[in-house]
């Protein structure tokens, strides 16, 4: 039997040099292989009150829509600044050259909310943790993290671990 990893497609040398890209469209493309993913990745929630799924852009937005449709619940994106057309928030946070910005509408979540937050990768965690913060400074509280990669050299998973975060990875791939 297949499991998540076998969906996953390695691409070497992209987006740079050196680098094993791990492209999850190939398990998003697949029928079988997607509904394990959207499976396991909730799984480990069944039975938890949550109101709210958030997703990271942009791969967070696939799973994270298809997560709430299998549990009933609203969808909440965090997208790159200047994407949402509403009043947001901000979080800046660190890229391996600099800095970025992620925000969300400001009305999205409400005091007291759970949110499962989605994404597919946890590399550095540093996206991760902007999401976090977005949520808590609404008030919102959440509950874990689910990722379908867990690169653990990079670090992210003790980043967010060290935050208090329940982490929940499909998938590992070493020395990434």
């Amino acid at each position: 039997m297949k499991t998540v990893q076998d969906y996953i497609r390695t691409i070497p040398n992209f987006p740079h040099e050196g680098i094993m890209f791990r492209d999850v469209t190939t398990l998003f493309s697949d029928p079988r292989g997607f509904r394990i993913a959207i499976d396991q990745l909730l799984h480990p929630y069944a039975g938890q009150p949550i109101d709210k799924v958030v997703g990271l852009e942009a791969r967070g937005f696939i799973l994270g829509g298809a997560i709430a449709h299998q549990l009933s619940l609203g969808f909440v994106p965090i997208r790159k600044k200047g994407k949402l057309p509403g009043k947001t928030i901000e979080q800046d946070y660190t890229l391996e050259y600099g800095t970025a910005t992620m925000e969300v509408h400001d009305d999205a979540l409400q005091p007291g909310e759970k949110v499962l937050l989605v994404d597919d990768l946890l590399a550095t965690g540093g996206t991760a943790e902007a999401g976090i913060k977005l949520i808590e400074r609404m008030g919102a509280e959440v509950i874990g993290c689910a990722f379908v990669i867990d690169l653990p050299d990079i670090g992210g998973r003790k980043k967010l671990e060290g935050l208090g975060m329940n982490v929940h990875a499909l998938c590992q791939f070493e020395g990434d």
